[in-house]
């Protein structure tokens, strides 16, 4: 169990960092008529994101370092960036221009449902009922939250929007699970640069202007930690727990930003938001009390990630070890059954009868 510890812990600082960002973006978009364009915001989010993650993979590696993604994960990752880097970010801009920012951060927990659905029924991850039942919760409170009240303030398109960017980030997420074993830092880094640019280029030629120094570095800091620092944790977290359940997981961060826009800045409430943050919880709570557990069999497998020696990395070295932990290089995985509590990590992608 203190595996899937571990793993839970950078799912979590992700949902953190990401609930966080939502109710200060949504004060950089009315702060003045440069930052109210969805495509630039966006892309001056992403850009932090991008150059942060890049200097810091720079200085990790003490200089530019080839990456080491696979040929064949290039297309996940370039598919990846296009949804979850371009279209996701455009669309949560577009919904909390039309949405008050508390209400479109508990929203955003569909993203955790549609995440799950897409692992399960297109990428065949594995479930069960206490997931389910958590995710039927969670859709609930979405609906209430987008019940019609009349309020001026939302309207159709904003969770019309969040549900979008909601579809495009489970879309990403899914396609990332695919190389989560490689270089989170590139990874993140990669989407950020791209979609920073592409974005940005779009706002520009839309008309609209460059923002002032003060707006243009509270979004890139915004977009470092929310965007890019969170994604790095998520990545990570994709590697121990999978798909559906790092989203469950990543489902805290629409509370963070709830409670965030609420106490910090001061937005009023109605009992519609009440209603749906009872729900949204429990159903949270039934995911972050999942156990898993049954007899399963490993194939045999050979890749390389960083990795601790415990009962899933029983190899010997063809080279000098210092015995630091933990450490990468290619190895091999031999074929073993046993049984023990489990998330579908990069070992536990198996079917279930």
């Amino acid at each position: 169990m203190s595996a899937l510890h571990r793993a839970a812990w950078p799912a979590l600082g992700a949902a953190i960092l990401f609930g966080a960002s939502t109710p200060f973006a949504k004060q950089l978009l009315g702060a003045n008529t440069a930052t109210s364009s969805p495509f630039l915001l966006a892309g001056l989010l992403y850009l932090g994101s991008g150059l942060g993650l890049t200097l810091v993979r720079l200085l990790r590696d003490k200089g530019w370092t080839r990456p080491d993604l696979p040929n064949q994960e290039w297309p996940w990752l370039l598919a990846a960036i296009a949804f979850g880097g371009v279209l996701g970010p455009l669309l949560l801009m577009v919904g909390l221009s039309h949405t008050a920012a508390s209400t479109a951060s508990l929203f955003l927990n569909l993203e955790s449902v549609l995440t799950a659905v897409l692992a399960w029924l297109v990428f065949r991850e594995s479930t069960d009922r206490r997931i389910v039942l958590g995710m039927v919760m969670i859709v609930a409170g979405g609906a209430v939250l987008a019940w019609p009240t009349g309020d001026s303030s939302t309207s159709g398109i904003g969770p019309m929007a969040l549900a979008g960017a909601c579809l495009a980030w489970a879309i990403d997420n899914n396609l990332t699970r695919k190389i989560s074993a490689s270089d989170a830092l590139f990874i993140a880094g990669s989407k950020g640069m791209v979609a920073g640019c592409v974005n940005t280029g779009l706002g520009l030629a839309l008309g609209a202007t460059w923002p002032s120094a003060g707006l243009l570095s509270s979004a890139m800091l915004i977009g470092f930690l929310g965007y890019g620092l969170s994604l790095v944790l998520f990545v990570l977290a994709l590697r121990g727990l999978g798909t559906a359940r790092t989203g469950a997981y990543f489902s805290t961060a629409p509370f963070v930003g709830a409670a965030i826009s609420i106490i910090v800045f001061g937005e009023p409430t109605s009992t519609l938001f009440w209603s749906a943050t009872v729900l949204m919880a429990v159903g949270v709570w039934l995911h972050l009390t999942e156990h898993h557990a049954h007899e399963h069999e490993h194939a045999v497998l050979t890749h390389e990630h960083s990795h601790r020696h415990d009962d899933h990395h029983q190899h010997a070295h063809a080279f000098d070890w210092d015995g630091e932990e933990p450490h990468s290089h290619a190895h091999e995985h031999a074929k073993l059954a046993h049984r023990h509590a489990h998330f579908p990590d990069i070992h536990h992608r198996h079917a279930h009868s």
